[in-house]
């Protein structure tokens, strides 16, 4: 039988090997989500179309808040999250423009 503290101690390098999977998911994700959002800057750019989108915007948070209560997370996390991407995306685009 395995002692108390040593139990422990395989759980949190468990814990702690899966967050280093779902951290590098993450990066990976934010990677891919951020090729698109700058192939949309580009064409916003090329057809002079605004760099932000206030309704498209407000969906997706809304969209993402929904999620978030599904997921078991905090909305208001969430959402703080999108609009930090949603703002370094604007940023992005109005890169383009420039």
């Amino acid at each position: 039988m395995t002692d108390p503290v040593t139990r422990a101690a395989e759980l949190l390098k468990d814990h702690r090997d899966s967050i280093d999977r779902l951290d590098a998911i993450l990066v990976y994700t934010l990677g891919e989500r951020f090729k698109h959002t700058q192939a949309v800057g580009q064409l916003k750019a090329t057809h002079d179309l605004p760099p932000s989108d206030p309704a498209r915007e407000a969906t997706q948070i809304e969209r993402l808040e929904d999620l978030a209560k599904k997921a078991d997370l905090d909305p208001d996390f969430a959402k703080a999250f999108l609009n930090f991407i949603i703002q370094e995306v604007i940023r992005h685009h109005k890169k383009h423009q420039e």
